[in-house]
């Protein structure tokens, strides 16, 4: 018996970029401190029983790291036991889906795919592109854990022909005019659906999801392989990487029980594999659908700024010294708090320290506490300040005290501030971010993140 599909989640920054200046495109692009590494985390984090997995694989055409685990970080963040094996799957979204069969196939695992897509300015890839994350948790279903969508059948083309490329120096891709990628890849678009949907004995699939860096297959889907229900491509722009598991939880947002589906990803060949949802899927869909994310007004950061957070435009850095590369002792000692946001709570008289001491502040009894968590709690803010100098990408710099809900008081940077928003008692949720990179090396940690305040509805009339 294969493996099915537990859970599904998505994640699209709240940054908003409109790269021709003409105040229609709005590209869903990641912040300057967000990479392949903390989207993944943002998306696994929403994820329902992230924590079950078997095994951890993230995919991605833009690695934070090379001849480096960057799914390790990821297994850190989310605080996963140690035995659980953690691994990339470098390349393009047919790494992505090599993940996904090898885990159908085999012990199950949570496949996190996340990318940050760079354009050379006025591209096509600039335009069009988007910076996303998503994942799905893949392993045998259970009474408390059921299956939301099974896999009836998988099928692979593989065709080797130069349409996309990038080099490893490179910040972004290459590729040849559409039609010559149009003429390699419908044909096997065609052979590849019927052939997954004859092996799944699906006479037509209800949903068809098509995806691909070439756009001329994405805006003919219907015309290569139609749905009965719905026929689309990439709901928000190509995401390389991310793109298949991004097609697919849009559908899932929205399919009915019983309801089958046929995924297809044109990269480097042709990619099928044939899904049929389960009554489970509509109690157990993920948090927030991805139209409603994609249609979120988001932040606009001007064009330059985007460009200089992409290193694309050199622009005069702050006027203060830049920050010492992370040495990886300290970070290796502290990596309970610096990953997984891990105090501990004495044991003796029940006070939460974050970050964890071995000596109680309240008591004083030594080395006697229990390891606790706090990156899923939320805060309040304390206090506030702002630093309009300090070395950063995007300043002003701001940062806050966390009352963490249940105990537990920190500082932390603020995560995508609006210090037009900050006010003693704002409630917070914590993210994983960068904090900076010098020598090659990431600093990841986590920030705070404002919760926009309810709008207040009191003196409206009935």
């Amino acid at each position: 018996m294969t493996n099915a599909i537990l859970a599904y989640a998505s994640y699209l920054p709240s940054w908003r970029v409109d790269p021709a200046g003409r105040g229609t495109a709005r590209r869903i692009v990641a912040s300057f401190d967000e990479d392949a590494i903390t989207m993944s985390v943002a998306a696994a984090r929403s994820l329902r029983a992230a924590e079950s997995a078997r095994s951890l694989v993230l995919a991605t055409s833009s690695p934070a790291y090379l001849d480096k685990t960057n799914a390790t970080t990821v297994h850190a963040a989310l605080g996963l036991d140690r035995r659980i094996p953690a691994s990339d799957a470098i390349g393009t979204a047919r790494s992505t889906l090599a993940a996904v069969r090898a885990a159908v196939a085999g012990q199950g695992a949570l496949i996190v795919a996340a990318d940050v897509r760079t354009g050379r300015p006025g591209s096509a890839d600039e335009r069009t592109g988007t910076d996303a994350a998503a994942a799905v948790l893949i392993g045998a279903a259970t009474p408390e854990q059921p299956a939301i969508a099974e896999v009836l059948a998988t099928v692979s083309l593989t065709e080797e022909f130069l349409d996309r490329w990038r080099s490893p120096a490179e910040p972004s891709a290459s590729s040849w005019e559409e039609r010559f990628g149009y003429e390699q890849y419908a044909p096997l678009v065609r052979e590849a659906a019927t052939a997954a949907l004859d092996a799944a004995g699906v006479a037509q699939a209800d949903h068809v999801v098509l995806t691909g860096s070439n756009s001329a297959i994405t805006k003919r889907a219907s015309t290569l392989v139609k749905g009965v229900l719905s026929t689309g491509g990439s709901p928000v722009g190509f995401a390389g990487a991310v793109d298949p598991l991004l097609g697919l939880a849009a559908v899932l947002d929205e399919a009915g029980p019983a309801e089958t589906i046929l995924l297809i990803s044109a990269a480097d060949g042709v990619d099928a594999t044939v899904l049929r949802t389960t009554t489970a899927l509509s109690a157990h869909r993920q948090p927030e659908p991805v139209a409603a994310a994609a249609a979120a007004d988001g932040r606009m950061v001007p064009y330059p700024t985007y460009l200089s957070w992409r290193g694309l435009l050199d622009m005069e850095p702050p006027r203060r010294p830049e920050p010492d590369r992370p040495a990886g002792p300290p970070s290796a000692r502290a990596a309970g708090w610096k990953f997984a946001l891990t105090g501990n709570r004495c044991s003796a008289c029940g006070f939460l320290h974050v970050p964890p001491m071995r000596v109680c502040r309240a008591c004083g009894v030594a080395d006697q506490s229990e390891p606790v968590s706090v990156r899923d709690r939320g805060g309040r803010i304390a206090t506030f300040t702002l630093h309009r100098l300090a070395h950063s990408p995007s300043p002003p710099v701001v940062d806050v005290v966390v009352d963490f809900d249940g105990g537990g008081r920190a500082a932390f940077e603020v995560a995508d501030a609006a210090p037009e928003a900050l006010g003693v008692g704002g409630e917070v949720t914590m993210v994983f971010r960068r904090l900076f990179t010098a020598g090659g090396v990431h600093n990841y940690f986590w920030k705070a993140r404002q919760v926009p305040a309810a709008a207040d509805t009191s003196g409206e009339e009935n």
